[in-house]
């Protein structure tokens, strides 16, 4: 199996075993060690994985961490355990705030073998931040969390590789968290937001409560419209490509024409692209338009300035890119990270089209 497949498979135990999984030390043995095994780390060997890994914090001398990972004989990753059912927090996380400054570790996991927290020190070099910027249900994990998971994987992992993408993941997690609050259990602020723009009176406590109600509804009516209007777009398309018979005539069989979905991969491998060039050129500048056949990456959204291509849906996935004659270079590779390996020719490319465009100037 994969690693994709494998964590899946992880999943499914996991959910098929916690009512029977009641305690930190069986949680630990049940769940979380074959979590790290998956990660590709020997559980029983010391030079890979260090059980209740202790470091001095002075008065808290003797302290122990539940997972220390290693790497050259340092730590890279911290973990510290709860049993399933206890509910991951800032207080459960107070041994790893402790420990994060102390050691090389450059990340460290909140888990208690369902849920998954990641942290990093995005806010104050050295200190853990006090939220995560990945987390994931294992029982429930999505593929793009599959594709950020893999990163930690003794075989893959890359410290600038992670923390190239961690901010934007934190703040996008986070955002959706918002958006999600908001329209489902709108805030006074985000009511009053709307009311002011379409109300013209004074918005008493009165009309604030019967703007939130409306703004619910509003927001879900929203949603559902943009899901039927997508579905009619769809169908549109296809009933336009379809030939014209006459009545008498069998339709003609074959395979319909494929209609453009922006996958969850690709959006994925569009953030790697940014994240590689927005130390480079203006992040705005970097844009995407989706095809049947590829997905491409755009300086200023301009066809004629393509920066790579995406070819990911086939059972070989590669990455296109271009010279300065446009020549283009069909790239095989075996996972999203690799994208990080054509780093030099994506930034000279980028590069090329900001210098040129700045001398039109």
């Amino acid at each position: 199996m994969d690693f994709k497949d494998q964590i899946k498979a992880l999943g499914e135990r996991v959910a098929k075993l916690k009512d029977n999984v009641l305690t930190e030390e069986s949680t630990k043995n049940a769940f979380i060690m074959p979590f790290i095994k998956e990660l590709g780390y020997d559980v029983f060997n010391p030079f890979e994985v260090v059980p209740e890994f202790t470091a001095d914090l002075g008065i808290k001398q003797g302290e122990k961490i539940d997972y220390a990972l290693l790497k050259d004989g340092e730590p890279i990753i911290l973990i510290e355990c709860k049993w399933h059912g206890a509910p991951l927090n800032f207080q459960n996380a107070s041994q790893l705030f402790r420990y994060f400054h102390t050691t090389k570790a450059k990340f460290s996991i909140l888990t208690n073998g369902i849920e998954y927290r990641f942290y990093t020190d995005l806010v104050e070099t050295n200190k853990m931040d006090e939220k995560p910027f990945f987390s994931f249900d294992i029982a429930d994990i999505k593929d793009n969390q599959i594709e950020e998971l893999k990163k930690f994987h003794k075989a893959y992992f890359d410290t600038e590789k992670i923390v190239n993408t961690a901010s934007e993941l934190k703040y996008m997690g986070e955002l959706r968290n918002v958006i999600r609050e908001e329209t489902t259990n709108p805030s006074a602020d985000f009511v009053r937001h709307f009311a002011k723009q379409t109300y013209q009176g004074v918005v008493t406590q009165k009309i604030l409560d019967l703007f939130t109600e409306l703004v619910k509804k509003s927001f879900s009516q929203f949603f559902n419209d943009t899901i039927t209007d997508r579905l009619k777009t769809a169908l549109s398309k296809e009933n336009e490509t379809a030939p014209i018979l006459p009545t008498d005539m069998a339709p003609l069989t074959g395979e319909p024409e494929s209609k453009i979905i922006t996958t969850e991969e690709e959006i994925e491998g569009f953030l790697i692209v940014k994240s590689i060039l927005r130390k480079f050129i203006p992040i705005d500048k970097i844009a995407y338009r989706d095809a049947q056949s590829y997905f491409a990456i755009l300086y200023a959204d301009n066809n004629r300035k393509p920066l790579c291509r995406l070819l990911l849906d086939g059972s070989k996935k590669y990455v296109i890119t271009f010279d300065a004659d446009k020549k283009e270079t069909k790239n095989e590779i075996k996972s999203l990270d690799d994208i990080y390996n054509l780093s030099d020719i994506l930034i000279e490319t980028a590069k090329r089209y900001f210098e040129s465009e700045n001398a039109e100037k």
